[in-house]
């Protein structure tokens, strides 16, 4: 007796098909419409909602069952990406142009009341300064007499001088 085998072997067949170019989804052959576009680019349109939608300029991303709406509005994607870790950068500290980084450092040990007990020590110096200064200048103007003072007042130009002109002039 003879036993015939037979080996089944699966062929797939490949069709190829076209994207909508409204509505992203797939023409196959013998379906949709091809439109030729002004500027001579050939475009496939599954159905005659999208051949309509296309003449009346339609904006794709404004439909809400097509692809481009979909993907705009984030929708159906069902890997969710993590977000990637990243480093925090250390602080390095750095001298600056003024002082060098053990200054810095010394400073910032330092407690705020001594500081702001240095920081009044050096307002008391800066107002005795002044104050010298202004006793100096003060001696200089009683040794200059009178001629420093002038004799009339400056009036402003505003407060008018030939008569009042208020109002319109005739």
């Amino acid at each position: 007796k003879l036993k015939w085998t037979q080996h089944e072997t699966t062929v797939k067949m490949v069709i190829s098909t076209e994207l909508c170019a409204l509505s992203e989804y797939r023409v196959y052959p013998g379906h949709g419409v091809l439109m030729i576009r002004r500027d001579g680019k050939p475009i496939f349109l599954g159905s005659s909602k999208a051949y309509s939608l296309t003449l009346q300029r339609k904006k794709a991303a404004k439909l809400k069952w097509t692809q481009a709406w979909r993907r705009l509005h984030k929708k159906g994607i069902t890997e969710t990406t993590t977000k990637k870790r990243s480093r925090r950068a250390n602080k390095v500290q750095r001298a600056v142009v003024g002082a060098s980084l053990e200054d810095i450092k010394k400073k910032a040990s330092q407690k705020s009341d001594f500081r702001t007990a240095q920081r009044e020590a050096a307002l008391k110096e800066v107002k005795a300064r002044k104050a010298a200064n202004k006793s100096k200048s003060a001696g200089k103007a009683k040794a200059g007499g009178a001629k420093t003072k002038q004799s009339f007042q400056k009036v402003p130009k505003h407060m008018g001088g030939k008569g009042n002109r208020g109002g319109t002039q005739r």
